[in-house]
């Protein structure tokens, strides 16, 4: 049974609010790993300067823990709560997370403000998750016969925050404009969509419009274990394509001889035109084979990354592992929703949780690796506190290759994970999506 939207549905601006959301989502995302190296300078080099990369990495990576608790809690009360307020919600949460961010200095003392940086990024997470657990269920309810193609272009949406967000955040810094006025570009897109959500009518998700109750949704877990393949997946999937994104800045900048967030603007430019030919693709390979084939460039641009010393190299790797990372966020996705169609959205929050989950760990483990990188190059913290000019240089070169080496091996997992279900989809007739039904055959 597949369910059909109400005449009196705005379609076409539903999607626009939700690109807008999504949008404001990359924003804040590019802004954050713009901000990053100041902050770091700024405060935390003289809290602690041998956990400064672990302690910037915690406080980037408590947005994806905001993100993933938002998600996993309203994505199976979205339904009850309702679209229009989660949405509204989210803006709030945007707004708020980021003036804390930009005046935590002045709120707080220079010993305390490590915690209330991290504050203003997990309520900023907590207002992603919001966007995520609301526009992907509302975009699979708005084109059923087309889910995975219009998830990719939804999620177009989010690199074209990253472009414009890093291309702004360059472009201030050039200008001489503080890092706070750069953040702060966040509560324009936010303010937007916050009132245009006021007064639309939304619909009921794919899964509440063809009469599978709540209950039953829950406890589609249970019924369906493969589904935590998917979960595993979506663990290494979100490492190998959002961790290295929000320290491509930090980490590379030395390495490419160039500021490396243009390297992430590149990238993210790449996606959000690819992204909106996905159905082109797809016409010609499964959305599992396309998962396979994104962690092969996935995993050799990660370690082109690693080895890239001038800006040619770096932006040969950079092209390499955009193309690999490109679809794979919106397809795993988009595969959950087609393969358990009456886990509704509650299998797609789960997803997008366990994405985020694993950036919240990646990202602080990476710094750890980055110090530790850092300070046996040097012969120890007070010897790299020492260094300057070249040696300086030297080392954090040395960092950056270790850090980025040691998260290529993951797509190397997913190769095997994705050639396996790729193999068993094929010996069984091919791909096909499920189609949600009330009642079981």
């Amino acid at each position: 049974m597949k369910p059909t939207v109400s005449k009196d549905i705005n379609r076409n601006k539903l999607f626009i609010i939700s690109l807008i959301a999504l949008f404001t989502s990359g924003l804040s995302a590019a802004l954050r790993a713009t901000i990053a190296a100041d902050i770091q300078g700024d405060y935390l080099d003289s809290i602690d300067l041998a956990r400064s990369t672990i302690m910037i990495g915690e406080i980037l990576g408590i947005s994806f823990f905001g993100f993933a608790c938002s998600l996993f809690i309203a994505s199976p009360l979205l339904d009850a709560i309702g679209m229009a307020r989660m949405l509204f919600f989210s803006a709030l949460c945007f707004i708020v997370g980021t003036l804390l961010v930009i005046f935590a200095d002045l709120i707080t003392t220079a010993e305390n403000i490590y915690w209330y940086l991290w504050s203003g990024m997990l309520i900023s997470g907590i207002g992603w998750g919001l966007v995520e657990g609301t526009t992907n269920p509302l975009t699979t309810t708005l084109y059923p016969e087309d889910k995975t193609n219009r998830l990719n272009i939804l999620h177009a949406w989010w690199p074209a925050g990253l472009v414009i967000g890093g291309l702004s955040g360059v472009a201030l810094s050039y200008l001489g404009l503080s890092w706070k006025i750069q953040f702060s570009l966040v509560l324009l897109p936010s303010l937007v969509y916050a009132f245009m959500v006021i007064g639309v009518k939304f619909p009921l998700t794919e899964r509440a419009a063809s009469g599978v109750s709540m209950k039953e949704m829950l406890t589609e877990i249970v019924r369906q274990p493969s589904f935590f393949i998917w979960l595993g997946a979506m663990l290494l999937t979100a490492a190998s394509e959002l961790a290295p994104g929000q320290l491509v800045d930090l980490v590379l900048t030395r390495t490419v001889g160039m500021d490396g967030i243009l390297l992430l603007v590149y990238v993210s430019g790449l996606m959000f035109v690819m992204r909106h030919f996905s159905g082109v693709i797809l016409k010609v390979i499964s959305p599992v084979g396309l998962l396979w084939c994104s962690c092969v460039f996935a995993a050799v641009g990660l370690y082109l990354l690693s080895i890239a010393d001038s800006p040619i190299s770096g932006l040969f790797a950079a092209t390499v592992w955009g193309i690999g990372v490109c679809y794979m966020w919106p397809t795993m996705l988009a595969t959950a929703s087609e393969r358990y169609p009456r886990g509704g959205s509650f299998f797609i929050g789960l997803m997008g949780a366990a994405g985020a989950l694993s950036i919240n760990y990646v990202l602080p483990e990476l710094g750890a690796i980055f110090d530790r990188a850092k300070q046996e190059f040097a012969g120890g913290i007070e010897a790299f506190s020492l260094l300057k000019g070249e040696e300086l240089n030297q080392a954090l070169v040395s960092a950056a290759q270790t850090t980025f080496q040691s998260i290529a091996i993951l797509p190397l997992f997913l190769l095997v994970i994705f050639g396996a279900v790729w193999w068993n989809d094929r010996s069984n007739g091919g791909y096909k999506p499920v189609l949600v039904s009330k009642n079981r055959e």
